[in-house]
């Protein structure tokens, strides 16, 4: 549910231009092309209350061009993985009447340091570890000797539990019989 009312605000085309071939206010159609998005599209961003819009005496939407550099922060990070909840949050810390300074946008993206380096180390794990996966040939990660034996892994969890940061070692240590740890030197045997 939006956080804010639309505002239904008269427009007039007589805004003044921001550069001699950037007009200062843009139809709905001007930013669907401007940011390839379908105006479907910025119509959910904005029942969302991630973007907002005036409208003309007729109902026609009519966008400020700072909606183009929220439209672009909002298509990057759904790319790097945000959902629209935490986007949402976040644009609500910016200034809605003008575009954010440099240091309102820095300090926004501030606080995702820590989650993208987060992503970034699954994704690192992912690449280094993709090919171990397949390496054998086996192709199955239920029944792969060398990695999950057994389905040892699926005690730790649901989900891809290597790739996730958990270890061959501690999946057999959890599913080890109390007092038996199992032998390090004798891992299991490749098929």
């Amino acid at each position: 549910m939006p956080r804010r009312p639309d505002r239904l605000l008269p427009v007039t085309d007589e805004s003044p231009p921001t550069s001699s071939h950037e007009p200062a206010i843009l139809t709905i159609g001007d930013v669907a092309r401007r940011t390839g998005l379908a105006t479907s599209a910025l119509r959910f961003y904005e029942s969302r209350a991630l973007i907002t819009s005036t409208r003309t005496d007729g109902g026609q939407r009519r966008y400020h061009r700072e909606v183009l550099r929220r439209i672009a922060f909002i298509r990057v990070a759904q790319q790097v993985g945000l959902s629209l909840e935490e986007i949402d949050e976040a644009l609500h810390t910016l200034p809605a009447d003008r575009a954010p300074t440099a240091q309102e946008w820095e300090l926004l993206s501030s606080h995702w340091r820590g989650r993208l380096d987060d992503q970034i180390a699954t994704l690192e794990r992912l690449r280094d570890k993709l090919s171990d996966c397949i390496g054998c040939g086996c192709l199955s990660l239920a029944t792969c000797r060398l990695y999950n034996p057994s389905d040892v892994a699926a005690a730790l969890g649901p989900g891809p539990r290597y790739l996730l940061g958990d270890t061959p070692e501690s999946a057999r240590a959890q599913t080890a019989p109390e007092g038996h740890a199992r032998d390090a030197e004798h891992p299991p045997e490749r098929r």
